[in-house]
């Protein structure tokens, strides 16, 4: 994925190894913004691994608008078994409070949207919290909630007593 310069002073660029402080310190602000910065257990260590590690988890971006790091988003790809292909994915995206308003979300969700399109995906999904503003601006774009689907999710921690039973 290479650098794009999408309006004047606004450019994207693939997040490099280099870069895995910065991403933490995103991970950080979204978790504050989301009121949840107590579940963050993320270290360097973790994220170098898991996104620029021989078998890479997960892609990373960033939007930096006159060359300061305004936005990040963290992406991968799923698959659908009933459409038959990979899926994107996106697990953040996020504008510093200091930056929004400026286009850059919009940036950034529509580079989403391009990689997704030129990577052939059938889909592209992601998960809003219901008090979160952000839902306006996707149902913008003709996205929208599922109806009848509830995401569930099990951490590490309840692995081992699943196992038992």
């Amino acid at each position: 994925m290479a650098e794009i310069e999408t309006k004047t002073g606004l450019n994207i660029r693939t997040a490099k190894k280099e870069d895995v402080s910065l991403v933490l310190e995103f991970v950080k602000s979204i978790a504050e913004f989301e009121k949840l910065s107590h579940l963050v257990k993320a270290t360097e260590k973790s994220l170098a691994e898991s996104m620029f590690g021989e078998k890479a988890y997960a892609e990373v971006f960033f939007a930096e608008l006159d060359g300061v790091p305004a936005g990040f988003t963290v992406f991968f790809h799923n698959f659908s078994t009933f459409v038959g292909r990979q899926g994107l994915y996106i697990e953040d995206i996020f504008v510093k409070p200091e930056f929004r308003g400026k286009g850059i979300g919009k940036a950034m969700f529509l580079h989403c949207v391009k990689l997704a399109k030129e990577r052939n995906c059938g889909r592209m999904e992601w998960t809003v919290l219901d008090w979160n503003p952000a839902r306006e601006f996707y149902e913008y774009f003709g996205a929208g909630p599922v109806d009848g689907w509830h995401i569930y999710r099990m951490g590490s921690d309840k692995f081992e007593s699943a196992l038992e039973k």
